[in-house]
Protein backbone atom coordinates (compact mmCIF):
# COMPACT_ATOMS: atom_id res chain seq x y z
CA UNK A 1 0.00 0.00 0.00
CA UNK A 2 1.53 3.36 -0.94
CA UNK A 3 2.08 5.98 1.71
CA UNK A 4 1.50 9.68 1.13
CA UNK A 5 3.99 12.06 2.73
CA UNK A 6 2.82 15.66 2.69
CA UNK A 7 5.19 18.50 3.49
CA UNK A 8 3.58 21.71 4.69
CA UNK A 9 4.96 25.22 5.16
CA UNK A 10 2.88 28.12 6.58
CA UNK A 11 -0.34 26.21 6.06
CA UNK A 12 0.39 25.48 2.39
CA UNK A 13 1.35 22.20 0.77
CA UNK A 14 4.96 22.33 -0.38
CA UNK A 15 5.42 18.79 -1.69
CA UNK A 16 3.65 15.47 -1.80
CA UNK A 17 5.54 12.13 -1.99
CA UNK A 18 4.16 8.69 -2.58
CA UNK A 19 6.19 5.87 -1.05
CA UNK A 20 5.18 2.32 -1.94
CA UNK A 21 6.07 -0.85 -0.05
CA UNK A 22 8.83 -1.79 -2.55
CA UNK A 23 10.86 1.35 -1.54
CA UNK A 24 9.96 3.26 -4.73
CA UNK A 25 9.31 6.93 -4.16
CA UNK A 26 7.29 9.27 -6.42
CA UNK A 27 7.30 13.03 -5.99
CA UNK A 28 4.15 14.92 -6.96
CA UNK A 29 4.21 18.61 -7.87
CA UNK A 30 3.06 20.76 -4.97
CA UNK A 31 -0.48 22.06 -5.15
CA UNK A 32 -1.18 25.56 -3.88
CA UNK A 33 -4.27 25.01 -1.79
CA UNK A 34 -5.42 26.53 1.39
CA UNK A 35 -5.56 24.10 4.28
CA UNK A 36 -8.27 24.46 6.79
CA UNK A 37 -7.51 25.56 10.25
CA UNK A 38 -8.63 22.24 11.60
CA UNK A 39 -7.18 18.89 10.66
CA UNK A 40 -10.60 17.34 10.09
CA UNK A 41 -10.96 19.01 6.67
CA UNK A 42 -7.85 17.26 5.35
CA UNK A 43 -8.78 13.81 4.08
CA UNK A 44 -5.25 12.66 3.43
CA UNK A 45 -3.27 10.10 5.36
CA UNK A 46 0.13 11.41 6.49
CA UNK A 47 2.98 9.47 7.99
CA UNK A 48 6.19 10.82 9.45
CA UNK A 49 9.20 8.76 8.39
CA UNK A 50 11.69 7.99 11.19
CA UNK A 51 15.34 8.81 10.45
CA UNK A 52 17.78 5.83 10.38
CA UNK A 53 19.87 5.08 13.52
CA UNK A 54 23.50 6.14 12.85
CA UNK A 55 24.84 3.63 15.41
CA UNK A 56 23.08 0.52 14.16
CA UNK A 57 25.16 -1.32 11.55
CA UNK A 58 23.66 -2.80 8.45
CA UNK A 59 24.21 -6.46 7.57
CA UNK A 60 26.40 -5.63 4.59
CA UNK A 61 28.62 -3.46 6.80
CA UNK A 62 28.95 -6.33 9.26
CA UNK A 63 29.80 -8.64 6.36
CA UNK A 64 32.45 -6.23 5.07
CA UNK A 65 33.96 -5.86 8.57
CA UNK A 66 34.05 -9.62 9.08
CA UNK A 67 35.59 -10.16 5.66
CA UNK A 68 38.21 -7.46 6.29
CA UNK A 69 39.05 -9.00 9.65
CA UNK A 70 39.43 -12.46 8.10
CA UNK A 71 41.63 -11.09 5.30
CA UNK A 72 43.76 -9.15 7.81
CA UNK A 73 44.05 -12.23 10.01
CA UNK A 74 45.10 -14.39 7.06
CA UNK A 75 47.69 -11.79 5.96
CA UNK A 76 49.06 -11.48 9.49
CA UNK A 77 49.04 -15.21 10.17
CA UNK A 78 50.50 -16.51 6.93
CA UNK A 79 52.55 -13.58 5.59
CA UNK A 80 53.51 -10.93 8.14
CA UNK A 81 53.88 -13.06 11.28
CA UNK A 82 56.21 -15.65 9.63
CA UNK A 83 58.42 -12.82 8.35
CA UNK A 84 58.41 -11.17 11.77
CA UNK A 85 59.19 -14.48 13.47
CA UNK A 86 61.93 -15.19 10.94
CA UNK A 87 63.48 -11.77 11.59
CA UNK A 88 63.26 -12.28 15.35
CA UNK A 89 64.83 -15.74 15.04
CA UNK A 90 67.62 -14.32 12.89
CA UNK A 91 68.18 -11.53 15.39
CA UNK A 92 68.23 -14.04 18.26
CA UNK A 93 70.65 -16.23 16.32
CA UNK A 94 72.93 -13.23 15.70
CA UNK A 95 72.84 -12.26 19.38
CA UNK A 96 73.47 -15.87 20.39
CA UNK A 97 76.39 -16.10 17.96
CA UNK A 98 77.79 -12.85 19.35
CA UNK A 99 77.49 -14.21 22.90
CA UNK A 100 79.11 -17.51 21.88
CA UNK A 101 81.84 -15.59 20.04
CA UNK A 102 82.46 -13.44 23.10
CA UNK A 103 82.65 -16.58 25.24
CA UNK A 104 85.12 -18.13 22.79
CA UNK A 105 87.23 -14.95 22.76
CA UNK A 106 87.16 -14.86 26.58
CA UNK A 107 88.17 -18.53 26.79
CA UNK A 108 90.97 -17.94 24.27
CA UNK A 109 92.15 -14.91 26.25
CA UNK A 110 92.12 -16.90 29.48
CA UNK A 111 94.06 -19.69 27.74
CA UNK A 112 96.60 -17.15 26.44
CA UNK A 113 96.96 -15.68 29.92
CA UNK A 114 97.48 -19.15 31.40
CA UNK A 115 100.08 -19.97 28.76
CA UNK A 116 101.79 -16.61 29.36
CA UNK A 117 101.90 -17.22 33.11
CA UNK A 118 103.21 -20.73 32.51
CA UNK A 119 105.89 -19.41 30.15
CA UNK A 120 106.73 -16.67 32.67
CA UNK A 121 107.17 -19.26 35.42
CA UNK A 122 109.39 -21.33 33.13
CA UNK A 123 111.47 -18.25 32.22
CA UNK A 124 111.84 -17.31 35.88
CA UNK A 125 112.89 -20.86 36.75
CA UNK A 126 115.39 -20.90 33.88
CA UNK A 127 116.71 -17.47 34.92
CA UNK A 128 117.10 -18.67 38.51
CA UNK A 129 118.91 -21.79 37.29
CA UNK A 130 121.23 -19.73 35.13
CA UNK A 131 121.87 -17.31 37.97
CA UNK A 132 122.71 -20.19 40.31
CA UNK A 133 124.96 -21.74 37.68
CA UNK A 134 126.68 -18.39 37.10
CA UNK A 135 127.06 -17.88 40.85
CA UNK A 136 128.55 -21.35 41.23
CA UNK A 137 130.86 -20.70 38.29
CA UNK A 138 131.96 -17.38 39.78
CA UNK A 139 132.48 -19.00 43.18
CA UNK A 140 134.50 -21.80 41.60
CA UNK A 141 136.57 -19.35 39.58
CA UNK A 142 137.10 -17.18 42.65
CA UNK A 143 138.07 -20.21 44.72
CA UNK A 144 140.44 -21.36 41.99
CA UNK A 145 141.90 -17.87 41.69
CA UNK A 146 142.29 -17.61 45.48
CA UNK A 147 143.91 -21.06 45.57
CA UNK A 148 146.27 -20.10 42.79
CA UNK A 149 147.10 -16.79 44.48
CA UNK A 150 147.60 -18.52 47.82
CA UNK A 151 149.85 -21.08 46.13
CA UNK A 152 151.85 -18.31 44.52
CA UNK A 153 152.03 -16.48 47.83
CA UNK A 154 153.16 -19.68 49.57
CA UNK A 155 155.79 -20.31 46.92
CA UNK A 156 156.96 -16.70 47.14
CA UNK A 157 156.96 -16.86 50.93
CA UNK A 158 158.91 -20.13 50.91
CA UNK A 159 161.35 -18.65 48.43
CA UNK A 160 161.64 -15.51 50.53
CA UNK A 161 162.08 -17.54 53.71
CA UNK A 162 164.66 -19.66 51.97
CA UNK A 163 166.46 -16.58 50.72
CA UNK A 164 166.14 -14.98 54.13
CA UNK A 165 167.51 -18.11 55.80
CA UNK A 166 170.38 -18.23 53.32
CA UNK A 167 171.08 -14.54 53.84
CA UNK A 168 170.83 -15.00 57.59
CA UNK A 169 173.16 -18.00 57.46
CA UNK A 170 175.57 -16.06 55.29
CA UNK A 171 175.35 -13.10 57.63
CA UNK A 172 175.83 -15.34 60.63
CA UNK A 173 178.85 -16.95 58.94
CA UNK A 174 180.30 -13.55 58.22
CA UNK A 175 179.59 -12.40 61.77
CA UNK A 176 181.05 -15.61 63.19
CA UNK A 177 184.16 -15.21 61.02
CA UNK A 178 184.54 -11.59 62.11
CA UNK A 179 183.98 -12.49 65.75
CA UNK A 180 186.43 -15.38 65.47
CA UNK A 181 188.98 -13.08 63.91
CA UNK A 182 188.49 -10.51 66.62
CA UNK A 183 188.64 -13.20 69.34
CA UNK A 184 191.82 -14.67 67.82
CA UNK A 185 193.38 -11.21 67.68
CA UNK A 186 192.36 -10.53 71.28
CA UNK A 187 193.74 -13.89 72.43
CA UNK A 188 197.03 -13.20 70.65
CA UNK A 189 197.29 -9.85 72.34
CA UNK A 190 196.37 -11.34 75.71
CA UNK A 191 198.51 -14.49 75.68
CA UNK A 192 201.14 -13.61 73.15
CA UNK A 193 200.40 -16.67 71.09
CA UNK A 194 197.91 -17.61 68.37
CA UNK A 195 195.03 -19.75 69.66
CA UNK A 196 193.66 -22.75 67.82
CA UNK A 197 191.21 -21.66 65.12
CA UNK A 198 188.83 -24.57 65.73
CA UNK A 199 188.61 -23.75 69.40
CA UNK A 200 187.93 -20.11 68.64
CA UNK A 201 185.16 -20.95 66.09
CA UNK A 202 183.54 -23.40 68.54
CA UNK A 203 183.50 -20.79 71.25
CA UNK A 204 182.06 -18.14 68.90
CA UNK A 205 179.38 -20.53 67.61
CA UNK A 206 178.42 -21.48 71.19
CA UNK A 207 178.16 -17.82 72.15
CA UNK A 208 176.03 -16.94 69.11
CA UNK A 209 173.68 -19.86 69.72
CA UNK A 210 173.19 -18.89 73.32
CA UNK A 211 172.54 -15.29 72.24
CA UNK A 212 170.02 -16.39 69.56
CA UNK A 213 168.11 -18.56 72.05
CA UNK A 214 167.57 -15.55 74.25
Amino acid sequence: MPTVIVTQSNGQVVSVRLVSSDSTETTVEPVAVELAATSSEVEATTEVKTAPNPIAAEPKELAWAAGSFVVLFVILRYFLFPKLKKGMDARYADIRNDIDGAGSVKAAAQSDVAEYEKALVAVRAEAATRIDAARQTVDAERTAALTEVNARIAVARADAEEKTAAARAAAQGQVAAAVAQVATKAAELASGRTPDASVVQAAVASAMESAGSR
